[in-house]
């Protein structure tokens, strides 16, 4: 009984002190990412991500790092390097969960970036993936304002070729920042961003 105690002391010490790195570990990395230290950032979550298979979380921002970053630089070599490196840093994810929401608004964000790269040569390719991504993430988690502002902001950023009404669109986008006031984190470090995005985007509208 005594050595099973100690052996279920030891279990317990070790699974904390694993999520204890992993939680030092995130913090930095975001900390980095804060800084503007894109690069060291990305780096830091692959680690975490190679020394934790069990959560999604460091590959997402390994996705999100790299291709957040894309959306400011002109050089297509650059472009073509960080979004080739957040898509093997998204596939992992994606092989082990089709259910998972954040996961498809993150595919859709990486075919965005592909079509802001080249919109002449990306924009009849990805267009129809990208909203393809949203409508998935938005039927496994209507409720997730990711989804719905992603869905309606690519949308209306392609108004000016489509020539859609969008009134419509700006209702998606004002439905979605009540969405990110009721929207509740799975853990500390679940997705949490987009509304800054979103307040903007309706300042548009108006």
């Amino acid at each position: 009984m005594k050595k099973i105690i100690t052996t279920i002391a030891l279990l317990v010490a070790v699974i904390s002190s694993a999520q204890g790195q992993f939680e030092q570990g995130m913090g930095k990395a975001f900390q980095l990412w804060k800084e503007g230290k894109n690069t060291e950032a990305s780096a830091m979550f692959e680690r975490i991500a190679s020394a934790d298979k069990t959560s999604w979380l460091p590959n997402y921002y390994v996705a999100l790092v790299n291709t957040t970053s894309s959306f400011a630089i002109q050089d297509k070599t650059q472009v073509n390097a960080l979004l080739t490196k957040a898509q093997d840093a998204l596939d992992v994810e994606m092989i082990k969960d089709q259910d998972n929401a954040e996961l498809y608004v993150m595919q859709a964000m990486i075919y965005t970036a592909w079509i802001v790269m080249d919109p002449m040569t990306n924009g009849m390719k990805y267009s129809g993936k990208t909203m393809e991504m949203y409508a998935k993430a938005e039927a496994l988690a209507p409720e997730n304002p990711r989804a719905v502002f992603g869905k309606a902001d690519f949308q209306m950023q392609g108004a000016k070729w489509t020539g859609i009404d969008t009134k419509p669109l700006c209702k998606e986008v004002d439905k979605s920042i009540g969405l990110f006031a009721t929207f509740k984190p799975e853990t500390p470090f679940s997705p949490k961003w987009g509304l800054d995005r979103a307040q903007a985007a309706l300042k548009n509208c108006k």
